[in-house]
């Protein structure tokens, strides 16, 4: 009996050497340190061994921050819905964070090449909430009878920290999923009649997104079903992630849907364009980095 004893008294310290050794939601401190970081562009510390919990809770303080900096909230941004993207950062599933007021440009934008302290770019999609049903989407058709826009869009994220490639899924939830400037093209109405409806969900899924440069090279690109086999799957499974935290789609908000492409890191001098080939009415997006 009193080895069995010592057995589970040791065990629990053991435990709780374990949980103080792990990482907890940053502190208000850290978290107004993070964006200091951010408004300043440089590179912050890294948030390293969270927890998804910690990731979601260091997430609300940074976003209580940047609204007292940035204003208002026009939508969110699924992360990570690709999986060669959740490769990158060692996870298997998505992640999301909040968009603000200014940081969708029209297209043709001219960007400074050093727009943040870890600027990339990618090539994305928004959408535009037409109604809050679709906060109960279960399918991609669900998504698409609640959107009125399909937007293609060359999102420009910043990772921020001093080492991004330590950056896990909660530490990528943590920096608000790197949310700092996008650039969108026109938008696609989406079809009244239902039978149209289909095409364009078929034609989201075959799709090819390319990246060119002013030269035409490709720089990167995928298809529509890279993202969750369809990306109107990345707002199905939004709709999820914010129900658990009691938040929810309105109408008027922008969703970005995610990576079709690797992330790349921009050069001044460099032209970017995102073309949407098999998406009918899908002009391209272009971005000019200075």
């Amino acid at each position: 009996m009193k080895t069995k004893q010592t057995l589970m008294a040791a065990l629990v310290a053991v435990a709780s050497v374990t949980t103080s050794a792990q990482a907890q939601c940053l502190t208000d401190a850290q978290a107004a340190d993070l964006v200091a970081n951010y408004v300043a562009k440089t590179p912050a510390a890294n948030p390293e061994n969270l927890t998804d919990a910690d990731g979601s809770c260091t997430r609300g303080k940074v976003n209580a921050l940047l609204a007292q900096r940035m204003g208002k909230v026009i939508g969110y941004k699924a992360g990570l819905t690709n999986p060669a993207v959740q490769k990158r950062f060692n996870t298997d599933k998505p992640v999301w964070g909040k968009l603000y007021e200014g940081m969708v440009l029209p297209s043709g934008a001219t960007v400074d090449a050093a727009f943040g302290a870890r600027p990339l770019y990618e090539a994305d999609m928004l959408v535009r909430v037409k109604s809050a049903a679709i906060n109960q989407a279960k399918t991609p058709m669900d998504v698409l009878n609640a959107v009125d826009q399909i937007i293609p869009f060359i999102e420009l994220p910043d990772l921020m920290v001093q080492a991004p490639p330590k950056l896990n899924g909660a530490g990528v939830t943590a920096i608000n999923v790197g949310a700092r400037l996008g650039v969108a093209g026109a938008p696609i109405a989406v079809p009244a009649y239902r039978g149209e409806r289909f095409a364009m969900l078929q034609a989201l899924a075959d799709m090819n997104v390319s990246l060119t440069d002013g030269a035409g090279m490709r720089l990167g690109g995928g298809k529509g079903s890279d993202i969750l086999e369809h990306p109107l799957n990345a707002v199905v499974w939004l709709a999820g992630a914010l129900a658990q935290e009691g938040l929810a789609m309105q109408p008027g908000d922008l969703i970005s849907l995610g990576s079709f492409s690797p992330l790349l890191p921009p050069k001044a001098g460099l032209s970017v364009t995102a073309t949407y080939d098999g998406l009918p009415g899908a002009a391209p997006v272009r971005v000019t980095f200075k």
